[in-house]
């Protein structure tokens, strides 16, 4: 039997290596994962190698399938093509694998998220004179529409990033679409994954709940992280820490140049 350990020096994991493990588990039996640039790759191509091997990356450039000989800088990087499964047309990706409900899992990021799963990607601060202006959407509606559920990872966690209200909706979460009439066809946002711990939900009509916190973080200060009244999960977990193992794999296989890492 081989025995994984986990790291003897948790100082030197990096924010973006502890959300790249602990998003790369949540893969485990997932087979086609919608992933965005940055550490939704990152996850991807660990949990290829952990936790899901038979997982099938699809990306927004068309590309399916994609096995990558190393890490791509952007969705349109030619290092996608070469040996991928297909590349298909925005039509077709989008009419036929999305729309389609071939996706199990959208991976996702985001400036702010509420608790229902609406996601900001668009403007922090008004929208007419904003602080921050940011790409916006993307392939984020279709994603959250259609993916049978999503996963989003957030890099930092605090009330600005998980607001009582958003400053703009960019993508909403299915429980604000049916607001408005119009009926998604997955369960939208059901796992956030943060420096402090994960979140999650089972679907429309929830809230996000904390269910586990990293180990040294407690549930007060999650709570005073959040920008609303967070709702607590009546047993929540500690995240087990990265295993040599992990960090081996994510620095060594994953990313040796460091494209993401941080």
């Amino acid at each position: 039997m081989t025995t994984t350990t986990t790291t003897d020096r948790p100082d030197t994991v990096t924010s973006s290596e502890l959300l790249s493990v602990v998003a790369s588990r949540e893969l485990a039996a997932r087979r086609t994962v919608f992933a965005g640039i940055g550490l939704p790759t990152l996850a991807t191509e660990l949990a290829h190698l952990t936790v899901a091997p038979q997982i099938e990356v699809v990306y927004e450039s068309g590309v399916c399938g994609a096995h990558p000989s190393h890490l791509p800088e952007t969705i349109a990087d030619a290092v996608l093509i070469s040996g991928a499964e297909a590349v298909l047309s925005m039509p077709a990706l989008f009419g036929c694998v999305l729309q389609g409900g071939h996706i199990d899992v959208g991976f996702l990021g985001a400036a702010q998220i509420d608790r229902w799963g609406s996601l900001n990607t668009s403007v922090i601060g008004d929208w007419e004179s904003p602080q921050v202006r940011l790409p916006g959407s993307g392939g984020g509606i279709e994603v959250m529409a259609n993916s049978r559920e999503v996963f989003v990872v957030m890099r930092r966690h605090n009330p600005r990033s998980f607001p009582e209200s958003l400053d703009f909706c960019t993508t909403p979460g299915p429980d604000r679409a049916l607001a408005e009439g119009i009926r998604p066809l997955g369960a939208g946002v059901t796992r956030v994954i943060t420096e402090l711990g994960i979140l999650a939900r089972a679907g429309v009509g929830e809230e996000l709940r904390l269910i586990a916190v990293h180990p040294g973080v407690t549930v007060e200060q999650v709570r005073e992280a959040t920008g609303w009244e967070l709702k607590v999960s009546d047993e929540v977990g500690t995240v087990p820490p990265p295993t040599d193992a992990e960090m081996r794999l994510l620095r060594e296989d994953v990313d040796p140049g460091r494209v993401y890492l941080r």
